[in-house]
């Protein structure tokens, strides 16, 4: 699978968030299918649909010296790919790419990186509102969503910044979400496995208040530059406090003949809940 939506430059995720902070809608992820059960070498596939739902607040933020606000999040990357990859490294230094996504929220550098490499089974951007509308950040109750194949033994990884900061960014932990577990499809909330990393690339500035975060920030790639290793965020002494990532990101993973992925609300439908794993 190659990229499928459209390339974001640097400067347009700037304005998109701008543009999402300003105006944040709410809407339903719609269903989208693909078809199911080819055979490759890894053994056969089935597909699943994957939705990135923006479940924080209006008021989620609640800076000091800011405006209180919501948590956005940037047009991102996913991966499926075998155990032995690892999009990232805990505690060392952010791979190439990652600093423009978690900086700037442009995918464009650390998709091309991955793109056909070595264990990686398939990869892509994702940038498009499920519910309709142009490519951009999302606000508050509105998804992204895409399809991918997987079989027994493959991971999902994928990476989504966490706006208004200086470089943190949602993602698994490196070694990725199984598919599978104990040979049957994962299907449900996969929120569990996700946490709210620090690139370590940028100095971090309080979350909705700092002038040097989108959409504060003059341009792309610019603040006080920081050479530390990717970490979680709650291992970063920064003096600063953030949101649950439950509180401002869901994610959930169904295969294509479980039915439905979410409703209206959010919320998983019936049949997508029953082997759901933390």
């Amino acid at each position: 699978m190659t990229n499928d939506s459209i390339p974001t430059t640097r400067r347009t995720v700037l304005t998109g968030v701008a543009s999402a902070l300003t105006a944040v809608g709410v809407a339903g992820a719609q269903e989208t299918t693909t078809e199911a059960g080819t055979t490759t070498a890894r053994g056969e596939t089935t597909a699943f649909q994957v939705r990135i739902v923006n479940a924080s607040g209006p008021d989620a933020l609640q800076p000091e010296g800011g405006e209180p606000g919501p948590v956005v999040l940037s047009p991102g990357v996913y991966a499926a790919h075998s155990p032995s990859v690892q999009l990232f490294a805990s505690d060392e230094s952010a791979p190439e790419g990652l600093e423009a996504l978690a900086e700037d929220g442009d995918p464009s550098q650390l998709a091309s990186a991955i793109e056909g490499a070595d264990g990686i089974v398939a990869s892509g951007t994702f940038d498009t509102p499920v519910a309709g509308g142009e490519p951009g950040p999302i606000g508050p109750g509105d998804a992204y969503g895409f399809q991918v194949e997987a079989a027994p033994g493959d991971r999902l990884s994928f990476a989504t910044m966490f706006v208004p900061s200086n470089d943190l960014f949602f993602a698994p932990g490196p070694n990725g979400i199984e598919f599978f577990r104990d040979g049957d499809p994962v299907s449900g909330d996969v929120t569990g496995q996700v946490a709210l990393w620090d690139a370590g690339t940028e100095r971090n500035e309080a979350p909705g208040a700092g002038p040097n975060q989108a959409p504060r920030q003059s341009g792309p790639n610019t603040g006080p530059e920081e050479d530390a290793p990717v970490r979680r965020i709650e291992d970063v002494d920064d003096g600063y406090e953030y949101p649950d990532v439950s509180d401002s990101i869901q994610v959930l993973v169904v295969p294509e003949d479980a039915g439905g992925v979410t409703t209206d609300d959010g919320e998983t439908t019936e049949e997508a809940e029953t082997t759901a794993t933390e």
